[in-house]
């Protein structure tokens, strides 16, 4: 994928692209050793580090944390409430934290309204070599094709290599819509998932279309997830070459 260029040999990276979609499980801290490798087991490829649901930010536990996840490529994310988080700790705080796992993991998802606050954050990542994920979420609709077009713009332009574009979808038609956008804007790195009810069946076809990721119910189900078991089945039975491990 062009858009992954940059980071070509990133473990998120090679994730993306040689087993698209990767599956991403979220994890909070303190996972018993045998879920992780229940985790991997079971065809999950990314492990999803939801920070701001940790027990604790101090930089010696998110270091401890973040290491355990080495049969794993892994993406640390921190997201207030107002993007579906538990993080209230202040962006200043939130960079901090970023900074103390960026050593150990392999990528970043900051929500793009809180990229111009974090943009040395996105900096940093980029001069280590990480893949930097940038985020939008609507939990009430899904945007305008339009709308759509200009978030994905604005991620690119604020140093995304991969834009995450997850929406509410309140009937078939905003399925379709978000899908013709994964068409249209695939070789530019996205990450499209439509939630609700509706939106499940996007969970595997929207990686048929180019989505580099979907996203699997763990500790924290969002409406519309699969199981693991469920998602991998069905990626290896629509997507054979993707089930064929190098």
């Amino acid at each position: 994928m062009n858009a992954l260029s940059r980071v070509a040999t990133n473990r998120l990276a090679l994730a993306m692209t040689t087993r698209t979609p990767a599956v991403a499980l979220s994890f909070v801290d303190g996972e018993p050793d045998a879920a992780l490798a229940a985790a991997v087991a079971a065809g999950v490829d990314v492990a999803e580090l939801r920070i701001d649901r940790w027990s604790s930010v101090d930089a010696d536990h998110v270091v401890a944390e973040t290491q355990r996840f080495g049969n794993l490529a892994t993406l640390a994310t921190i997201r207030t409430s107002d993007e579906g988080g538990e993080w209230d700790g202040g962006d200043t705080a939130r960079a901090a934290v970023f900074r103390a796992a960026m050593p150990f993991v392999d990528g970043i998802d900051i929500e793009l309204a809180a990229a111009g606050a974090l943009a040395s954050v996105i900096e940093d990542a980029r001069s280590a070599g990480l893949v930097v994920v940038l985020s939008f979420h609507d939990f009430e609709s899904t945007p305008s094709t339009g709308r759509l077009d200009e978030l994905i713009d604005r991620g690119v332009a604020a140093g995304a290599d991969v834009v995450k574009v997850s929406a509410l979808a309140g009937s078939p038609i905003d399925v379709r819509r978000l899908a013709e956008v994964t068409c249209r804007r695939a070789d530019g790195g996205v990450i499209t998932i439509a939630m609700g009810e509706h939106g499940s069946i996007s969970r595997v076809m929207f990686g048929a279309l180019g989505s580099l990721m979907t996203y699997c119910a763990g500790s924290h189900e969002v409406s519309g997830q699969l199981s693991v078991t469920e998602t991998v089945a069905l990626l290896d039975r629509f997507m054979p070459d993707r089930s064929r491990r190098g």
